[in-house]
């Protein structure tokens, strides 16, 4: 449906708006004319020996709100594709071309690639599994890139024949991460900070108070790069017949690889050039030298025709995926938030829907505010008494993401997501230095002695950081306490892996903190399990987003954003900042008291 609208909207939307304009219509008029004009199209066709070509450029989500056909019209509009896919598309599609024998090969494109993408790499992780199954299928893996980054070489290892262009090269200098310190900033612009925390590794306020990490900070985040860096290495070296020795010289020794070079590695198979892989493409689909280009589908195209083992069941009896991405906020939150109040209603919903047998929650949040997290957490424990709720960790399960997990009758990572930071804060801001210098006062009335605690004219007091901190510390008792009795640990334990401190999820399992090493399928089959379900279920995914109807109707308002595909070096440090920034927007907590990763976590 995607392409039959991309082709003919563009020809039909200014008669249709003509028409709308002199002949009243209406809105709902004009999109129930594309939607069945929509209705009547067989769609793209599979034609026999095709090649499935998957854009390594995609940024792959858990959830993407702008989807279907609602992103087919702005892709229309704008005269771009957008970029983001979901993962439950990729590998659902991916094990579709499996089955179908049309299908007899795959191309991993990474031609368009210039900057990350931003996808993670537990998310990879799943990609890569599933671009496994299809090379054990007998089906050729063909990749292609020019200058590869690490993500883009985790998933093109797989292939059978790899190809870099002559000019290319390959990242392969390990990981690292970079905060941002905004201490200087604030201090040059008379704005106070004042923290309280429990937990050594809670360092999610450094960036507010210091000028460089704390040692604490620097060990967490060390020996979990080490963990991710280490996973790299093992998995890539093994598709490869490359040592994760030989990968950490050549990380230690030379950073990127040029062309020349990478085959002696043993790192690609060819150098070539991009018509020299069309070539070769064009004789495996058995296209004439001719042509211009060979048989193909794009995954996009592919996945919405595909006929998906396993995803197109009929039962009543449901298996919700339910998604948890995004930062958590207290009330109903925006599209790309986890609201407490929507999302615990959401999960109350799926609860007291008896055709809903079982639960998988998709967790992919660095956590947020604590209040949020508590109300999220006990409608999952309600609903774990009802039925069976699974938890799934996505790139990031930590902090407030790990507290809304905890409950989980089994909790399910990849051996590269990032969790635990079981800690809590207190960031309390106030702007009497700046005021001051400007000229503003401020005075007060009072009736009682902590009536104007919640004042941003001027610092807490010590008396009042005192009772601050005895809240926060009661926060962060609790937050072990429901550790301890959830994962049936010790809370001496419990407590001695907390204190905030990050852990990838291998280091989690051995912890206790997670049951199993899987991605998102796995958890689905272990919930179907669990239900007792057999192969009669049928999968429902939630929170469902806005209708076609909605999105067409910003569309014609003017309300959809433009999207920068290629960010140049200056605007990338900028958008890394608003990240940054947004973060504190989403700080809304009624006390002011959250459970939340250390600020912004990211890696290159």
């Amino acid at each position: 449906m995607r392409q039959f609208i991309k082709q003919t909207f563009a020809s039909v939307i200014g008669s249709l708006i003509g028409f709308t304009l002199f002949f009243g219509i209406g809105t709902v008029g004009l999109i129930s004319l594309i939607i069945t004009a929509a209705s009547k199209d067989t769609g793209p066709q599979v034609k026999d020996k095709s090649v499935l070509v998957f854009d390594l450029s995609l940024n792959i989500r858990d959830t993407d709100p702008t989807s279907s056909t609602s992103r087919a019209i702005e892709e229309a509009l704008s005269g771009e594709e957008t970029d983001t896919i979901t993962l439950r598309t990729v590998v659902d599609t991916l094990n579709a071309a499996v089955e179908d024998s049309r299908i007899v090969a795959l191309y991993l494109d990474g031609s368009r690639t210039t900057t990350s993408s931003g996808t993670g790499f537990a998310t990879l992780k799943e990609v890569r599994e599933a671009l496994e199954r299809f090379k054990e299928s007998g089906k050729k893996i063909i990749a292609y890139d020019v200058d590869s980054g690490e993500g883009e070489y985790y998933l093109s290892s797989v292939a059978d024949t790899i190809i870099l262009n002559p000019m290319g090269s390959l990242e392969m200098n390990g990981f690292s991460s970079e905060p941002m310190f905004f201490t200087g900033a604030l201090e040059k612009f008379g704005i106070g900070i004042q923290v309280i925390r429990v937990g050594k590794y809670k360092s999610a306020i450094e960036p507010f108070v210091l000028k460089e990490l704390s040692l604490e900070n620097r060990q967490q985040i060390q020996a979990l790069l080490e963990d991710l860096w280490s996973e790299f290495r093992t998995t890539v070296g093994k598709s490869r017949q490359v040592t994760p020795q030989q990968i950490q010289a050549i990380a230690d020794n030379q950073g990127i690889v040029l062309a020349s070079d990478a085959i002696g590695r043993r790192l690609i198979d060819k150098v070539g050039y991009y018509d020299e892989v069309i070539a070769q493409l064009k004789e495996l689909t058995g296209e004439s030298e001719t042509k211009e280009s060979f048989r193909q589908i794009r995954l996009s195209t592919y996945a919405d025709i595909a006929d998906k083992p396993g995803t197109q069941r009929f039962s009543q009896n449901k298996i919700a995926v339910l998604y948890a991405e995004g930062e958590i906020v207290d009330g109903e939150g925006s599209i790309q938030q986890v609201g407490g109040e929507s999302f615990a209603a959401q999960m109350r919903e799926l609860r007291l829907d008896d055709s809903v047998k079982a639960v998988v929650l998709r967790v992919n949040s660095p956590g947020g505010s604590a209040t949020a997290s508590e109300i999220i957490q006990r409608e999952v424990k309600l609903t774990r008494d009802s039925k069976p709720v699974i938890v799934s960790m996505g790139d990031v399960a930590a902090s407030g993401g790990y507290w809304i997990s905890t409950y989980g009758n089994r909790i399910f990572a990849e051996p590269n997501t990032v969790t635990g930071s079981i800690g809590v804060f207190g960031l309390l801001m106030n702007v009497q230095q700046i005021a001051n210098e400007n000229g503003i006062t401020w005075d007060v009335v009072k009736t009682g002695r902590f009536a104007d605690t919640q004042t941003v004219s001027r610092p807490k007091s010590p008396q009042e950081l005192a009772l601050i901190q005895k809240i926060v510390d009661q926060v962060y008792w609790k937050f072990l306490a429901k550790v301890a009795e959830s994962r049936k640990l010790p809370q001496q334990k419990v407590a001695q892996i907390a204190q905030g401190r990050v852990w990838s999820g291998i280091d989690a399992k051995q912890l206790g903190l997670v049951d199993e090493i899987g991605g998102l399928d796995d958890a689905i089959e272990y919930a179907a399990q669990q239900a007792n379900l057999g192969e009669d279920w049928e999968l429902e995914e939630y929170p469902r987003f806005q209708t076609l109807e909605e999105r067409l109707l910003e569309e014609f308002m003017g309300n959809s954003s433009a999207k920068t595909r290629q960010p140049d070096p200056l605007m990338a440090e900028f958008l890394k900042l608003k990240e940054d920034l947004a973060m504190l927007q989403a700080m809304n907590d009624p006390k002011g008291i959250y459970a939340r990763l250390p600020f912004n976590w990211r890696f290159d």
